[in-house]
């Protein structure tokens, strides 16, 4: 059974101490999707965004999102990243889906797996709000952890 460790004696909330273990290279890597109409798939292909260009500025987001993850969720402690990439695919098959792949890495006491999930979503939720003057039907699919890499539990691949 796992040891909960974000709780005090006092049964409240705590940031865990990770003082006492071990640095090493730490790698997520995170994924979600937004699911656009046929008119948004090619007014972001062909840059026709009035907002400008969607994938780019989502980039960023995603970056910049991976980077302040420890201000948003409470218990994350602030990182010092070594490097943050976001690759954005097309599937249009049966449907127009842009797929967001993150992947996180820094070497250090504590994953970053909430840095890449964080990453995912910002730059999904930044795909949604530079289109939703198109359409505001979009649908955001499920953000999920891909794989984690390093640290005392080991590897993990989903």
């Amino acid at each position: 059974m796992t040891d909960f460790t974000h709780f005090n004696e006092e049964g409240r909330a705590k940031m865990v101490d990770v003082s006492d273990k071990e640095v090493s290279t730490r790698i997520a890597r995170a994924s979600s999707s937004v699911e656009v109409t046929e008119d948004i798939y090619k007014a972001i292909t062909e840059d026709k965004i009035k907002k400008g260009d969607v994938l780019s500025v989502a980039q960023i987001a995603g970056i910049m999102a991976a980077k302040n993850t420890h201000q948003i969720i409470p218990m994350c402690h602030p990182l010092s990243l070594s490097g943050v990439d976001i690759s954005f695919s097309w599937d249009t098959g049966s449907r127009y889906l842009l797929n967001i792949v993150t992947e996180v890495k820094t070497k250090g006491q504590t994953g970053v797996e909430m840095e890449a999930l964080t990453a995912a979503s910002a730059a999904a939720l930044t795909v949604y709000d530079m289109c939703k003057a198109l359409d505001k039907g979009m649908i955001i699919h499920e953000t999920r952890l891909i794989s984690k890499s390093g640290g005392k539990s080991g590897d993990y691949t989903a």
